[in-house]
């Protein structure tokens, strides 16, 4: 009876460590269609995870601080409503796609307390 508790202990070990690994190769291989696109294709891919775009224009960018002034439409997985309020940035490379004037679609989330932009794009 050990024996059999025993193989059984391991098979079910061994399909646990194969079916992660299943998993993980198939999370590698879906983003294998942004290789080479760079930074570009970020916000595009935060959009298609979940977390839908909002419309807004850039009022003011702040690159010492690391922070963007957006004056938005509803941010609805922050169940936000349309306002003027300043974002952190989540990465101070975002700051450099846009400029002051700018529409842009954003993807914002509330990050150690803070409301942080975490892609955004200029749209004509």
């Amino acid at each position: 009876m050990k024996h059999s508790i025993a193989s059984l202990f391991t098979t079910l070990v061994l399909a646990s460590i194969a079916a992660t690994s299943a998993i993980g190769a198939t999370d590698h291989a879906g983003h294998a269609g942004h290789a080479g696109q760079g930074d570009a294709a970020r916000p595009l891919a935060i959009a298609q995870a979940g977390t839908a775009m909002a419309d807004g224009e850039v009022r003011k960018i702040d690159k010492g601080q690391g922070k963007i002034t957006l004056k938005h439409g509803e941010i609805k997985n922050l169940d936000m409503p349309p306002m003027t309020m300043v974002f952190k940035v989540k990465d101070a490379a975002l700051l450099e796609r846009v400029q002051q004037g700018d529409r842009v679609g954003f993807t914002a989330e509330k990050i150690g307390g803070e409301y942080t932009v975490t892609g955004i794009e200029a749209r004509k």
